[in-house]
């Protein structure tokens, strides 16, 4: 077994993994770490783990100390320097006429680097906007483009149910939402209802989705047949959570209603029935297209 500790760099952010060794580290320690691009301050938000090391698909970095009062104040110092470089590049943007939107700067803690974030419908050319910004800060510079939503992660905000988005505070990866998923849970297939503030469908359609997904194998479809107590009939609409089922009969000329738990309801022919109006029909084809972006930006970030 290995004992590792959790540190986050950036709130929000990813947690990683890395090896104390014999250090004693507490919750919310601050830490010197070695990183890819070098040594980085990083907060610590889990500690005592053990994990198999099986588990470790590659060997963990080694945490170096236990963050000095000199670390700190290094760190603070550069994030007052992030905001005037990004004050700087926002000029230097407007110069080249460049069809960007700066959404970040960072700096590496050793200053060996320059991290400049942004969002773009296409592909830029920014490469005389990274000379002049070489020349100014004598140093390494990189520029990033991200999607809308790691922007909107970076921003923050509150979501439609009135809490802070998950993006800006427990999610650490972006999930893949589709539109299956508003249709499995029956919820409206309006994108103003089921998009998030990024304009994507919203990261909560995957919470339950598992659940969702076990019931409705057990569960008739929409339009299936179906033999109750009270004779045979058509399902109507179904309440998965709580695993309630409506039928619909007929009687002569009319129609009625009888809601009946699934355990009393037998299957004879499971054929589902798609009842979406003309309106929905609309709103599917714009919660397709939100798709694609969403696929797009999944792609943009395992590319970045």
């Amino acid at each position: 077994m290995k004992n590792i500790i959790g540190v986050r760099f950036r709130k929000p952010g990813k947690v990683y993994f890395f090896d104390p060794e014999k250090l004693e580290i507490k919750k919310q320690d601050k830490v010197i770490v070695e990183t890819a691009m070098g040594q980085d301050l990083g907060e610590v938000v889990i500690t005592n783990r053990t994990i198999s090391e099986n588990a470790i698909s590659t060997p963990l970095k080694k945490v170096i100390r236990i963050a000095t009062p000199r670390d700190i104040k290094q760190d603070q110092e550069n994030r007052k320097k992030e905001k005037e470089a990004f004050r700087i590049c926002q000029e230097k943007i407007k110069k080249y006429k460049l069809d960007m939107n700066l959404t970040e700067v960072e700096y590496t803690f050793d200053n060996s680097k320059i991290l400049f974030y942004f969002t773009a419908d296409g592909r830029i050319d920014f490469r005389e906007l990274v000379k002049e910004l070489a020349a100014i800060f004598k140093t390494r510079i990189e520029l990033r483009q991200i999607g809308v939503r790691d922007e909107v992660k970076r921003i923050g905000g509150n979501g439609v149910c009135g809490r802070e988005l998950c993006c800006c505070s427990f999610l650490g990866n972006f999930e893949t939402v589709s539109i299956k998923m508003a249709k499995e849970q029956n919820v409206s297939l309006n994108p103003s209802k089921i998009s998030g503030n990024c304009g994507r469908l919203m990261c909560c359609l995957k919470y339950e989705q598992e659940v969702y997904e076990d019931k409705l194998k057990r569960l008739p479809k929409i339009g299936a047949i179906v033999k109750t107590e009270d004779g045979e009939g058509i399902v109507d609409s179904i309440e998965t959570l709580k695993e309630i089922i409506r039928i619909k009969f007929r009687d002569g000329e009319d129609y009625f209603y009888k809601k009946y738990p699934a355990s009393k309801v037998k299957i004879i022919k499971n054929i589902a029935k798609e009842e979406i109006n003309l309106e929905e029909r609309e709103h599917l084809k714009e919660l397709q297209e939100l798709e694609k972006l969403q696929k797009l930006d999944k792609a943009n970030e395992e590319g970045i």
